[in-house]
């Protein structure tokens, strides 16, 4: 396993929209360990593959609270089947994103279709932190991050923020 580094808005490859995988074989599994190891070190609990700047549609997430066994899991391909009509908050952060947090209005219940690390088939119904977890990480395979859900002032203000540092580490 190899830790990998994490891109910073205002990195465009972000903004990428993910190409879905096409057989799921060592390498993918590399890739998913990579990205768990990575997860885990930041920490966090949820990382895109566009967040290691691959631009390919899977995600990682352990929503396991501190004291409970990991339960890390590897989504490969995931697709949103349905949603709730019912909605729920979470102040969410973003690895890509460092040190920001806001609330997030997301539907509280969705089901998902995807692959597992071993190419099987799966499908789940998350709701709670696991549900948000899975829509802000499928977001990002559809370069989509967690600001575009917040008023335009907001994610501006944040935007400017990321970008003033970013030219100020060029600089460095």
């Amino acid at each position: 396993m190899t830790k990998r580094d994490i891109l910073i808005i205002p990195d465009s490859k972000l903004r990428l929209v993910s190409e879905p995988v096409a057989t799921v074989d060592d390498g993918v599994r590399q890739l998913a360990d990579d990205m768990l190891e990575t997860m885990y070190d930041a920490p966090g609990i949820g990382l895109a593959a566009i967040q290691i700047g691959v631009p390919t549609r899977m995600l990682v997430l352990d929503v396991a609270r501190e004291g409970e066994e990991p339960d890390p899991m590897v989504v490969i391909n995931p697709q949103v089947v349905w949603e709730s009509p019912e909605r729920s908050t979470y102040q969410e952060g973003c690895l890509s994103i460092p040190e920001y947090y806001e609330d997030v209005e997301r539907p509280a219940r969705i089901g998902v279709k995807f692959l597992d690390r071993e190419g099987a088939a799966r499908e789940i119904e998350a709701d709670g932190l696991l549900a948000t977890c899975l829509q802000h990480e499928i977001d990002h395979l559809n370069g989509v991050l967690f600001i575009d859900h917040l008023s335009k002032l907001k994610r501006d203000r944040v935007v400017k923020k990321f970008q003033k540092q970013a030219r100020l580490t060029q600089k460095a």
